[in-house]
């Protein structure tokens, strides 16, 4: 088992850099920042279905009325996930313009916002049919919306990486309109994209004209047709299990799974979502299995390695003081698919005894919950709620409250309970042999009166006043993958500083969304989830004068159960930079 951890640790370079190419992140950080548009049409979209669904049930008729809150939250589930595409090409080219001016000549940077527009421009001419219709008797000019949505995501991507990219050639050559100096720099600035934004939009157009003249199909159409089979391939058994298995060894890895292979697959993440729903509308059985949640809460539940159950076996089945501690400090976390103290703190990451349940609990998940989808008459997952919600409450919304997904969650948490017990009490007995010797040190210790100078060597400094004066007013920034950890470590500074009597101000994002507000904050703290973009985030830091501070990930851990060590740490570490 050592022997495959440590061939797994000699290919960590490689994976790291998969993890921070540039076009997977800009499609990871795209999303993210489209996220508000995702869940909050999802609610509009529960409000309108949920009712009947309940009146079917419980066989009574909906007021007239309803009719009206029908048809209002289905205006505002089409006006926003209704083109959301449109919406991910421009948060697309917006992320990976921030990569592309990381790497531009000095003196010279693409213009974030022009990247978007041009993108948005070009998702629209890539994936959208006009056409006429007769409306009220008079031939009126339309857009037939059905790929503005999740449907046109790919074009979306196409659309961002070819803008941005046309951009960077512009700009970096000087391919430009130049203004005599006493123009303002705004409308030089305008003036100056004039040619990159001509060039990206002729681009997409003639893709556009090829397509529909000689496939007489829209790009998007083309695009899902070629690349359709491999997501229907991901939607089996296999290709779920292919999936589930190399998000945890990543993670095993030390490397933010999600982030390396979700992004190929959000166009199918998402859209699915889309389809499952106009087949449950039209009174159909939803049957993809490949969607967002059905990740989040069936092969992640509880986290990535589906490891909701851990914590439980570590509190009242294992005997090691070490386990117990991390299950009562994980548990809460955990039940809403935050593991990372889980992970870091029994270690489980790179830890040889939780290789084997780590890659298996989420694999035996998918193929368990597709089962339940294509044998037992489940409905595939219908709406894009929170990652964060517990994945039982989780799955019985998505579903839209079966009682079969209830009966699927009892499964689930047994066959993981099955799959991890029998490593987390080989594991525990090891524990507890350290334990053991460690008492017999401690022991001894004491025998030669050094336990008094021990524990005062290990007593954290108290702050001084000039450090609480100096440190007044601080802004600390806290980033993770999705807002979850990061919110750990910025609580517990938090309340260490109001125990201190201190002015420092914290936040928690998630890493992709902090580029509009990272300048109001004067230190970013990497959780170790994405500390594979350190030097990036460093660039960015230094040149705008900001502390960045990485820390690894049990000390990581240790920070978040102590608020006053964690204010202690951030100060000192502040004093040294």
């Amino acid at each position: 088992m050592d022997s495959i951890v440590k061939f797994l640790e000699k290919g960590q370079p490689v994976f790291d850099k998969i993890s921070k190419n540039i076009y997977l992140q800009a499609i990871k950080d795209g999303f993210l920042a489209s996220m508000p548009i995702i869940l909050s049409s999802s609610v509009f979209l529960l409000i309108a279905t949920l009712p009947g669904v309940l009146a079917q049930v419980m066989g009574f008729a909906l007021p007239e009325w309803f009719t009206t809150v029908t048809d209002f939250c289905n205006k505002v589930y089409n006006f926003t996930m209704g083109v959301v595409g449109i919406m991910v090409a421009g948060t697309t080219a917006n992320a990976l313009t921030g990569s592309i001016n990381r790497r531009m000549p000095e003196g010279k940077a693409v213009n974030a916002t022009s990247t978007m527009i041009a993108s948005m421009c070009a998702m629209l001419i890539l994936a959208v049919t006009q056409t006429t219709a007769s409306i009220d008797g008079a031939d009126t000019s339309v857009f037939l919306t059905d790929n503005m949505g999740t449907k046109g995501l790919l074009s979306s991507f196409v659309a961002a990486f070819a803008t941005v990219n046309i951009y960077r050639f512009c700009i970096s050559r000087d391919i430009t309109i130049r203004l005599p100096k006493e123009v303002p720099g705004a409308i030089a600035s305008s003036f100056r994209d004039i040619f990159a934004f001509s060039f990206s939009i002729l681009f997409v157009a003639i893709i556009d004209f090829v397509c529909r003249t000689f496939l007489l199909v829209p790009f998007a159409n083309v695009i899902s047709t070629l690349i359709s089979p491999l997501f229907a391939a991901a939607d089996s058994y296999l290709g779920l299990a292919v999936v589930w298995f190399f998000i945890p060894l990543f993670w095993f890895m030390g490397i933010h799974g999600p982030s390396v292979v979700k992004p190929a697959l959000n166009a199918a993440l998402f859209g699915n979502i889309t389809t499952n729903m106009e087949v449950f509308q039209a009174g159909g059985h939803p049957v993809l299995a490949l969607t967002e949640n059905f990740g989040n809460y069936i092969g992640e539940l509880g986290g990535t390695g589906a490891t909701f159950v851990v914590p439980i076996i570590f509190l009242l089945l294992m005997r090691s003081k070490q386990l117990k501690a991390v299950g009562k400090a994980s548990i809460v976390p955990v039940m809403f698919a935050v593991n990372e103290p889980l992970l870091f703190g029994a270690p489980i990451i790179l830890n040889p005894y939780f290789l084997i349940p780590f890659l298996l609990a989420p694999v035996a998940n998918v193929l368990i919950g597709k089962f339940f989808i294509d044998v037992l008459g489940m409905n595939g997952f219908i709406y894009a709620m929170p990652w964060a919600l517990p994945g039982p409450i989780g799955t019985f919304i998505d579903t839209n409250f079966q009682p079969i997904s209830l009966l699927l969650v009892v499964v689930l948490l047994a066959v993981d309970f099955v799959i991890y017990y029998p490593f987390c009490k080989a594991y525990d007995n090891i524990c507890l042999k350290q334990e053991a010797e460690n008492l017999a040190e401690e022991e001894a210790a004491e025998n030669a009166g050094t336990v008094a100078a021990t524990e005062a060597a290990a007593t954290i400094a108290p702050v001084s006043d000039a450090a609480k004066q100096a440190a007044q007013g601080l802004k600390v920034l806290v980033l993770c993958a999705g807002a979850g950890t990061s919110a750990l470590l910025a609580n517990a500074l938090k309340e260490g500083a109001d125990k201190l009597g201190m002015d420092i101000a914290t936040n928690a994002g998630a890493y992709g969304s902090h580029y509009a507000i990272m300048d109001q904050y004067d230190v970013i703290v990497l959780a170790p989830q994405v500390r594979t973009y350190y030097n990036d985030m460093k660039a960015d830091t230094d040149r705008l004068g900001i502390t960045l501070l990485s820390p690894r990930g049990k000390e990581y851990i240790d920070l978040t159960n102590d608020p006053e060590g964690a204010v202690k740490w951030l100060l000192d570490n502040v004093e040294a930079k």
